[in-house]
């Protein structure tokens, strides 16, 4: 048995309805890794459940595992935004929100995160949010976090997604993806490279990195 699977067979068994979305994810799409998948998704469960938060923003929607789960812990007049830049992925996510059992708790955006953000197009009574989670184009951390950062409570988390990137962030320049060079970098790695540096900095803020799958970073606001 594999350390991963130890794991798995030791937390809370995976909801029907995740895994079927897991499967489907698995069977329909490209890059299936992309979804949270069951010990992520037990992970931001957990945390929900711990914080409370009554208003949650998710940016990088995909298949909507990690919203689903999530929304499954959110208290009662918990509500969860999230939001897909990518209009292809609409046909197949929204009816996994849809029908879900915690549909009612989701709205679903297709947009530019960044864009509706500073138009406030959300469907909001204020710009406030408990927690934030991000896992979207990682060439736009650092836009992401200078657009949220003010809109999260005092006390409230920015969690944010794939912060390790593979371990690229600490690769030397020559062994990154050569492809497309940024400072020997690829632009991707070049965007996790610059939000871990500007967290590891900012004071105002609280921050940890876990090593849990590709890196997942938990910012709390001072």
């Amino acid at each position: 048995m594999s350390l991963d699977d130890y794991i798995l067979s030791h937390i809370d068994p995976e909801p029907e309805y995740l895994h079927a979305l897991w499967r489907a994810t698995h069977l329909h799409l490209n890059y299936p890794r992309m979804a949270s998948g069951h010990l992520q998704g037990c992970v931001l469960r957990m945390l929900v459940h711990m914080i409370r938060p009554k208003k949650v923003l998710e940016i990088g929607t995909f298949t909507g595992y990690s919203a689903l789960s999530m929304a499954s812990a959110l208290e009662p007049d918990g509500v969860l935004h999230t939001i897909e830049i990518n209009d292809e992925q609409e046909d197949f996510t929204r009816p996994w929100i849809e029908n879900s059992p915690w549909a009612e708790k989701i709205r679903f955006y297709i947009g530019d995160a960044l864009e509706l953000l500073a138009n406030d197009k959300l469907q909001m009574m204020d710009g406030s949010f408990d927690l934030v989670f991000m896992d979207a184009d990682k060439r736009h951390y650092v836009d992401y976090y200078r657009a949220v950062l003010p809109r999260v409570c005092p006390g409230g988390f920015i969690i944010a997604d794939n912060t390790l990137w593979d371990g690229h962030v600490v690769e030397d320049a020559e062994r990154c993806v050569a492809d497309q060079p940024l400072n020997g970098k690829d632009a991707q790695t070049q965007g996790i490279i610059a939000f871990n540096d500007l967290v590891a900095t900012d004071p105002a803020v609280e921050r940890v990195i876990l090593p849990l799958r590709d890196g997942l970073t938990l910012i709390r606001k001072l």
